[in-house]
């Protein structure tokens, strides 16, 4: 190639890359618009805040919040009586509140799916997922193991990109044992407060923040889970595949019923560390809505929730050992049918 047009090939490459970059630079420079589905939580405007702020931080600018669908449960009393008050605080936020989920997915990017009951989520994701509207999903991620299985199947069908977890896993002392602070994990203690709610199995609806815990340290293999309940406590134990043991303690008595726990490595023992507040998953949740990968495994989610359902199971049967096998095998086939029933074909 002559040396004129090796320099005009030269320049055509480097002006296409410029040109790329300025491309990907665009991408990331345009504002996301982001909507609510359920006022029924204080994580609404905690998020909000965070995400509407004029002066938010780089990791999450330019990613707002312009509408929000109210309702969320409709029967848990602690949740119901508090959509007013919320309605009216994020409308002061600037946002938009529409009548439906349907008029919510037209006017946003994404999706961040809040209703504190876990029951609906399944029916109030689904028109975000046919949209293909990324979506995170507030703890519980569901009302039941079979709901949760069905909430990533009709995701994987639409190929709408989802995650859920608790605010808990991004915690910066459970995210440094994690990384490999302690070397390989051996084991871990986790606890939590652990309220329960009548219409939610026992532990899917406060003790979820644990569990979260719990499994951010362990990740995912766990295989059995045996379980001791007390009016004020419980204790869930769990075996992992290559034989390492993870517990849960759930408090319910007044007083000492902090978040944390203890986890054990094979260079030392550390303690997890409190609650870090919720910008640390808003900062996750925007890199997510902004393409970047799932932070939370659909496998590890959907063990957290087989663990939960396990403990369950093992209560009814005076503390039994239950394979987490056996509960996700009910669950996939109760998942199919209720697929089935909304008109979705995975």
């Amino acid at each position: 190639m002559p040396d004129v047009s090796r320099r005009v090939f030269s320049l055509s490459i480097a002006s296409g890359i410029a040109l790329a970059g300025l491309k990907v630079f665009a991408q990331e420079q345009k504002e996301l618009k982001v909507g609510i589905i359920g006022l029924d939580t204080s994580h609404v405007m905690a998020f909000t805040k965070e995400l509407n702020n004029p002066k938010a931080m780089e990791d999450v600018a330019r990613c707002r919040v312009v509408a929000a669908y109210p309702k969320g449960s409709p029967d848990i009393e602690s949740s119901t009586s508090r959509v007013p008050g919320y309605t009216k605080d994020i409308q002061a936020q600037g946002v938009e509140i529409v009548e439906s989920i349907d008029e919510l997915v037209k006017r946003v990017d994404c999706i961040l799916l809040e209703t504190n009951d876990g029951r609906p989520h399944l029916e109030q994701a689904l028109p975000g997922f046919k949209a293909g509207k990324p979506t995170f999903i507030d703890k519980p991620v569901a009302g039941s193991l079979a709901d949760a299985i069905a909430i990533y199947r009709a995701a994987e069908t639409f190929k709408a990109p989802v995650f859920s977890c608790s605010s808990l896993r991004f915690a910066k002392g459970a995210q440094e044992i994690r990384s490999g602070a302690i070397g390989d994990v051996q084991g871990c203690d986790a606890y939590s407060p652990c309220s329960l709610e009548k219409t939610h199995p026992d532990l899917f609806w406060y003790g979820i923040h644990g569990v979260e815990t719990l499994f951010t340290i362990m990740g995912a293999g766990c295989e059995s889970v045996s379980r001791l309940s007390t009016k004020d406590y419980d204790l869930a134990s769990g075996v992992w595949k290559d034989g390492r043991i993870g517990t849960f303690r759930g408090i319910r008595s007044k007083g000492g019923a902090g978040y944390g726990g203890t986890a054990f490595g094979s260079k030392g023992i550390r303690e997890i560390g409190k609650f870090d507040g919720y910008r640390p998953l808003a900062v996750e949740i925007v890199k997510f809505f902004r393409g970047g990968p799932v932070p939370v495994s659909a496998e590890e989610t959907l063990q957290i929730y087989a663990f939960m359902e396990a403990a369950d199971e093992s209560k009814r049967q005076d503390g039994k050992p239950i394979r987490i096998e056996s509960v996700m095998k009910k669950a996939s086939a109760d998942a199919a049918n209720r697929l089935k029933t909304l008109g979705v074909s995975t």
